[in-house]
């Protein structure tokens, strides 16, 4: 089977559908010879680092392709359908929800089958979870590409059990197109792992860490509030918050000046694999306060690290974390605050948990995304499971 992944979500400085695509090329690549893979690119740079990663010998078994646009581009919805018809691609597979429209007339399978990665809906099913997004703004836009999607598309992806009931009933897929939405949770990179003597976090300063995007719906602001409780409990503890700044969201800056909690927060930007490693082993609790996850994959990081979780039930949380995190109310910053706490001072249950979360994320690997991701090909093309 002749598979098109489109990689031009996979940006120079990685988000989580570009990590995503990343490491799903490499582990069906790597995953052996039963398709013939094609890696559509939109940037030189990323395509050389994201072969360099997948390995020469592996990468020599797929063929790279490079365009002038991306997937936003308009040029893309013209030039798209034509490079599909030329190059033979029997699966297209969109890692995000952009597709070229034209390729995939809706109420009848093509040429081509078009496979649809969807991590979230959480723009419809929370309109305000980030009010000054460009998803906000051009809210109709959003929702009847998202709707096109829906009915155009052989097969979705979801990360999630959650994500896919909000996708069936976002999308308005009814129960004869049902089998077509398929659940394949994500994986963890393998460097994600405890590092030093493996006993985690131990030393004078206790480091609670966030890792993402700075969205009203993350509820950073939450944190915030929480952690200047917390330091009326615990001595010697900071807040380190990773991710790219975002000038449309100041509320958690100001809480922090307003809390005069400047000196004991850090705002680290974007940080590569191998630093976003060091600051989960160096962490003694990561918390996800969120109001909505497709999938949350940031937990599993930090499990797979070997340090605690502190976060929410929302969305797909329950599923990805089980049993190794210790949940909170969600939007209760006292219950945050103590559960914090908790893990913080109880070194019993930070340990508990330290367990429970290396176990629960050497469930989740890429390989095994890979192999579903394949079950998904052959079923948008209508083949029988062997």
């Amino acid at each position: 089977m002749r598979v098109l992944l489109d990689c031009r979500w996979i940006f120079r400085e990685l988000s989580g559908v570009g990590q995503y695509t990343a490491e799903l090329a490499a582990a069906l690549i790597r995953g052996g010879a039963e398709n013939e893979y094609l890696l559509l690119f939109d940037d030189p740079e990323v395509r050389r680092r994201t072969l360099n990663a997948i390995g020469p010998p592996a990468a020599a078994r797929a063929k790279s392709l490079l365009v002038d646009y991306g997937p936003f581009d308009m040029r893309a919805q013209v030039s798209l359908p034509a490079l599909l018809r030329r190059e033979g691609v029997e699966v297209y597979h969109a890692p995000n929800y952009m597709i070229p429209l034209a390729a995939f007339p809706a109420g009848r399978r093509g040429r081509t089958a078009c496979v649809v990665t969807l991590h979230d809906v959480i723009p419809l099913v929370y309109p305000d979870h980030a009010p000054r997004a460009r998803k906000r703004r051009f809210f109709w836009l959003y929702r009847w590409i998202m709707r096109e999607v829906g009915r155009r598309a052989d097969a979705i992806i979801c990360p999630s059990g959650a994500t896919r009931a909000d996708v069936l009933r976002e999308l308005k897929i009814g129960p004869e197109r049902a089998g077509s939405v398929w659940v394949v949770p994500e994986g963890v990179d393998p460097r994600f792992s405890p590092g030093g003597t493996g006993e985690g976090w131990d030393g004078p300063e206790a480091v609670i860490l966030y890792v993402g995007r700075r969205d009203p719906y993350k509820n950073l602001a939450l944190l915030v509030e929480a952690f200047a409780l917390v330091r009326q409990k615990v001595d010697g503890v900071r807040l380190r918050v990773v991710g790219p700044a975002d000038a449309r969201y100041p509320e958690a800056e100001e809480r922090v000046q307003a809390l005069r909690l400047g000196a004991f927060v850090s705002w680290d930007g974007y940080l590569d694999t191998d630093e976003l490693v060091e600051a989960y082993r160096t962490a003694a609790v990561y918390v996800l306060p969120s109001r909505a996850e497709g999938f949350g994959l940031t937990v599993l990081e930090a499990m797979a690290c070997g340090t605690p979780v502190v976060c929410t039930r929302a969305g797909s949380l329950p599923e990805v974390a089980g049993d190794a995190a210790l949940f909170v109310e969600l939007d209760d910053v006292e219950a945050l605050a103590a559960g914090i706490t908790a893990v913080l001072t109880d070194r019993g249950l930070a340990e508990d948990l330290r367990r429970k979360g290396l176990r629960r994320a050497a469930q989740f690997s890429w390989e095994r995304a890979a192999r579903e991701t394949e079950k998904v090909y052959r079923a948008a093309r209508g083949e029988e499971e062997t």
